[in-house]
């Protein structure tokens, strides 16, 4: 378990009693009840102790999207492709245009299957049972409830009631925004609602909803620490407070929350214009500079992870079940048993041939990895991967060499030797991975029907014959929410857009937008950003947004990020496609597997995702919609 959660467990003796009986939820396997258990708003408030057990309760409101069912969907761009075997999941869904699958009512295995929605709100420690739509609402009205009641904490020294008051403020404006950048403006809720009068809260639109959060978030960034372990109150939980709400989350999410509200389709939805809103990305710039400011200044615990610990943000194994992150994982998700991921999520990357388990494979598509993932040198692959490109240095007979350093961390391509131990002499030759055409670990079923596989999110031990799975390995996946490098390349498209320059920058930070780029190319072994992609604000864009989709690859950024630069539906971003080729005569399995030679190499369509303008926005529930006239559904729906 992990010290957070012992923590939590630690705290919730007295006051959760009064929150299930004033918010009416299911509770009980938290309740430890004592005679001095008293239904008592003087009681339950009164002190740090006391609100805190309330309080800590909104962290059980976050869903791990990682490990929300046996097998997860959390990438639904093009980026990646679910098996056949996986047809009830999300991504399966949105690839045939069906977006009511996010909806409970509407996805796979009884409403399992997404972890946007569950059929019930649910705040224990069963990740299957958590969904964002119904634990962002009642983590609302708890953090209303607490804030209303702030002026019961009498017993409690100014840092303590700041604390409590920022981490209700920060869920308040973190639940807000993770809702509207779905499904567009919603009614903000700012007050504990009567249930025994009609709704009659209107949406507002995305500009105004993102106001109210930034509102709430700026506030929580004033009174949060950076650090909860250098307060008094945070030192009798001292080494166990890196998960709880604090001053650099909260500038993270308030420059977010500014720069979704200043991308193209937000600001479209707002005031008709297709563009981006410069206000919103210099508001964006400000925020996202504060806090970068104190990283690199040294007064903060986060820092980008080395390179060669780069896989420790997703994945740890051999370290007691630690929580992935290190020291750039800044906004995560709980979790409760350590093992929660190894048996079934590690599995759904690699094909069925080494691995056992569930057939739903979830891979990398071949038009993401070939449009994004460049070469060592810095330059793109040319558009039409069966020509060579003297600029670049890519040759089609060799696909796999030279290329970004990241690409061979993050892609499992033909010729890799993914089983390192030994295994029978039978299944000798499912030691390297076949996927080439027609190769074993190819499969529109259970292996991967585009040529490539993710190894971004587990090590190549996953498989049957090393056993990463086994208990002793302690392999744990856990995709952090938000992490430092995303921050550095939100700033850039933020600095630059704000300030419609490649040198544009905040007043509060001494990197630019192309400097911030090239910090999280650097880190990776990269040269920085070419100077042909700096000679307009059009072209350092379109190589951002090629950085964001190589650095921060299947961690469930991209789906957002084509929405709102109105991407979408566009071609080539409504295709997935396949790697075909066969191996050359010559090829030789043992050695560098990015110097095998490879013969006609090709992309192939395997669907074309018939999206259309309403498919921006996610429509809303019709339980939802039907409930007053002012709570109107998204257009298209």
């Amino acid at each position: 378990m992990n010290t957070l959660h012992k923590s939590i467990i630690e705290k919730t003796k007295v006051v959760l009693l009064l929150a299930v009986m004033i918010l009416a939820t299911s509770c009980e396997d938290y309740l430890e009840r004592t005679p001095e258990s008293v239904i008592s708003e003087e009681i339950a408030f009164l002190n740090f102790e006391n609100f805190q057990g309330f309080t800590e309760e909104l962290y059980q409101c976050i869903p791990n999207f990682t490990t929300t069912y046996w097998t997860s969907s959390w990438n639904w761009g093009e980026d990646e492709m679910v098996s056949a075997a996986g047809n009830f999941h999300v991504t399966f869904m949105f690839d045939r245009g069906n977006f009511w699958a996010w909806q409970a009512e509407h996805s796979g295995h009884g409403g399992r299957s997404s972890w946007l929605d569950k059929w019930m709100t649910h705040t224990g420690d069963n990740p299957h049972d958590k969904g964002l739509w119904p634990l962002a609402w009642y983590g609302i009205r708890k953090a209303n409830l607490g804030l209303e009641n702030l002026h019961r904490m009498t017993d409690a020294t100014q840092e303590e009631r700041e604390l409590i008051e920022g981490q209700l403020l920060f869920f308040r404006g973190w639940f807000h925004f993770m809702m509207i950048q779905y499904v567009g403006g919603l009614p903000y809720i700012d007050s504990v609602l009567p249930g025994d009068e009609p709704l009659r809260e209107a949406r507002l639109n995305y500009h105004e909803s993102a106001e109210r959060a930034a509102q709430d978030l700026r506030r929580a960034a004033d009174l949060l620490p950076i650090d909860w372990d250098h307060t008094v109150a945070g030192r009798r939980t001292l080494g166990r407070n890196e998960l709880r709400a604090n001053k650099i989350m909260a500038l993270a999410y308030l420059g977010k929350n500014l720069l979704y509200a200043g991308s193209p389709l937000m600001n479209l939805e707002s005031t008709g214009s297709r563009t981006y809103n410069a206000d919103f990305c210099q508001r964006a710039a400000e925020a996202f500079g504060e806090l970068l400011d104190l990283v690199e200044s040294g007064q903060t615990q986060y820092a980008l992870m080395p390179f060669d610990r780069w896989h420790n943000n997703f994945y740890t194994m051999g370290q007691n079940w630690a929580l992935s992150g290190g020291t750039e994982g800044i906004f995560r998700s709980l979790y409760w048993s350590g093992d929660q991921s190894n048996w079934g999520i590690t599995k759904q990357f690699f094909p069925s041939v080494i691995v056992d388990g569930d057939a739903t494979k979830f891979v990398p598509t071949a038009n993401y990895v070939n449009q994004n993932f460049g070469m060592a040198n810095g330059h793109p692959l040319p558009e039409q991967i069966q020509q060579a490109d003297a600029e670049s240095g890519y040759d089609p007979q060799f696909p796999f060499k030279d290329r970004d350093p990241r690409f061979y961390k993050s892609i499992v391509f033909d010729g890799m030797q993914v089983v390192q131990g030994s295994m029978p002499p039978n299944q000798e030759d499912n030691r390297h991975a076949n996927l080439y055409t027609g190769g074993s670990y190819r499969g529109e079923v259970s292996g991967s029907p585009t040529g490539f596989l993710n190894r971004k999110l587990v090590p190549l031990e996953a498989n049957t014959y090393d056993n990463a799975f086994a208990f002793g390995a302690a392999l744990h996946l856990n995709v952090p929410y938000l992490r430092l490098a995303d921050v550095y390349l939100m700033y850039a498209e933020a600095a630059l857009m704000g300030h419609n320059a490649v040198t544009g920058k905040s007043s509060n930070f001494d990197k630019t937008a192309v400097d911030a780029v090239n910090v999280i190319r650097e880190r990776a072994g990269m040269p920085n950003v070419l100077s042909k992609f700096t000679a307009s604000v059009d072209d350092f864009l379109h190589e951002l947004r090629r950085e964001r989709a190589v650095e921060l690859a299947f961690e469930g950024h991209r789906f957002n990020d084509l929405r709102r630069w109105l991407l979408l539906i566009e071609r080539p971003y409504n295709l997935k496609t396949s790697l075909e080729f066969n191996r050359a005569p010559d090829f030789e399995l043992g050695g560098d597997p990015s110097e095998l030679r490879v013969l006609n190499i090709r992309e192939e369509v395997l669907i074309e995702r018939p999206l259309a303008e309403r498919h921006y926005w996610l429509p809303l529930k019709v339980s939802d919609v039907t409930l007053y006239p002012e709570f109107r559904q998204n257009p298209g729906w």
